[in-house]
């Protein structure tokens, strides 16, 4: 074996969400973020277009996200549509979160590859970094807002109109008990055929 498999099982399994409101005050260093975004890079990318892009928000950098993301909400719900309650939640998570990571997908210009393939690729490197990040004994929580997927938060924070943001990776230090889970076994989600 090239690798030592239960610690490999462990991450994996280990792996949680904990939510912004379950992180202390601690901050999560900026070596630690650029290795978490490192291993999110080694994620398959069919035709090697590589298509994660990130957007790494820190310090008062929170604040400037959570008004891009106060004014993109208010936009997508319209004025009549807006919870107040939910916006006050989300504006919270800027405060709570020692770093927030926006992860979008850039487009390939050729198109070779079907765009289906591109999100799934970010979504392949938003698991590396939440392995990364629980390797580190990090809380993560990848959160995925609809107002996001309108190409209007693609432009807002820079993109091309053919590339999409696809979520925000929210990253600190959990004050809570690391929270167990369990998963159904193989046996209720698979299916062999042998002939």
């Amino acid at each position: 074996m090239r690798y030592d498999l239960s610690e490999v099982n462990a991450v994996i399994r280990d792996r949680r969400t904990i939510y912004p409101e379950q992180f202390s005050d601690r901050e999560v260093q900026m070596d630690m973020v650029r290795q978490i975004l490192s291993n999110a890079t080694w994620a398959p990318t069919h035709g090697k277009t590589e298509p994660w892009r990130f957007v790494i928000f820190s310090g008062k950098g929170r604040e400037k996200l959570g008004e891009s993301l106060k004014d993109l909400y208010s936009l997508d719900a319209g004025e009549e549509g807006v919870r107040p309650a939910k916006l006050t939640k989300l504006m919270r998570r800027m405060e709570l979160a020692s770093v927030i990571v926006l992860m979008a997908m850039k487009r390939d210009e050729k198109k070779k590859i079907p765009e289906i393939e591109e999100v799934e690729a970010v979504a392949c490197a938003a698991q590396n970094a939440m392995l990364t990040a629980c390797a580190y004994g990090l809380g993560a929580f990848w959160s995925s807002p609809k107002f996001l997927y309108n190409p209007a938060a693609a432009e807002h924070f820079g993109f091309e109109t053919d590339d999409k943001v696809l979520g925000l990776l929210y990253l600190g230090y959990p004050e809570v008990d690391w929270p167990k889970s369990h998963r159904k076994p193989l046996e209720y989600v698979s299916r062999w055929v042998k002939e």
